[in-house]
């Protein structure tokens, strides 16, 4: 069955390598219930889960980044190439999921955890602050490469959920838009841009605008 394996939060911690000198992207297990629920615009908005401490609300948090979902699968993969364990919530992911393709995710797909609906809007694109976090030598390069970035999420209903909670998909939309698809356009391949505006209004109008500002000029 599809379900949240672990439910992550974090607190802020000094980080020199961060922007803002400080991060809340080293998320740790928690075992009790967690509200969940729309945290306003982008720059003023946090976290979606009430007590998730989040830095930098310039690129992070906002209503159309509210959660981070990432897959145990995915996780175990990397452990498996660095030789080393990963704990959950380590990504800075707020759900760590199992038998979900996060990655794999369409554009505009919505996912009902618990009582909870939440909308897949965009992939997560790596930074400085996350391979501090991390570790590794060419960190941000190799997670690129790798094209399993998880999927920020954006809260439809609110709801207080909880570690074990099934993952469902309740809607997928007919286009192909993956959260994959639309990472590697925006990185490795940007010859992908054009094909991302098929998830029509499914598509963000931050991720739309972004699309626009890296297409050549028609003229």
């Amino acid at each position: 069955m599809p379900h949240v394996l672990s439910l992550n939060v974090g607190s802020r911690a000094g980080c020199d390598q961060a922007e803002v000198g400080h991060t809340g992207i080293g998320k740790r297990p928690v075992t009790t219930p967690v509200e969940v629920r729309a945290p306003g615009p982008a720059g003023v908005g946090g976290s979606g889960l009430v007590g998730d401490h989040i830095s930098d609300l310039r690129h992070h948090g906002g209503d159309h980044r509210a959660v981070y979902a990432y897959a145990r699968e995915d996780l175990d993969g990397w452990a498996a190439e660095l030789g080393r364990d990963l704990p959950p919530g380590l990504f800075g992911e707020n759900l760590t999921t199992v038998g979900v393709d996060v990655s794999g995710a369409r554009i505009g797909e919505r996912w009902r955890v618990g009582d909870l609906v939440v909308q897949v809007t965009s992939p997560r694109i790596p930074c400085r602050t996350f391979a501090a976090v991390i570790g590794e030598r060419g960190w941000v390069k190799a997670f690129t490469r790798r094209a399993a970035p998880g999927a920020y999420l954006r809260v439809v209903e609110p709801a207080t959920i909880a570690a074990g909670d099934e993952v469902v998909v309740v809607h997928r939309p007919g286009h192909g838009v993956t959260v994959r698809t639309a990472f590697q356009a925006l990185t490795l391949r940007p010859e992908l841009l054009p094909d991302l505006l098929a998830a029509g209004d499914d598509l963000p109008e931050e991720l739309r605008r972004r699309v626009g500002r890296r297409l050549p000029d028609p003229a």
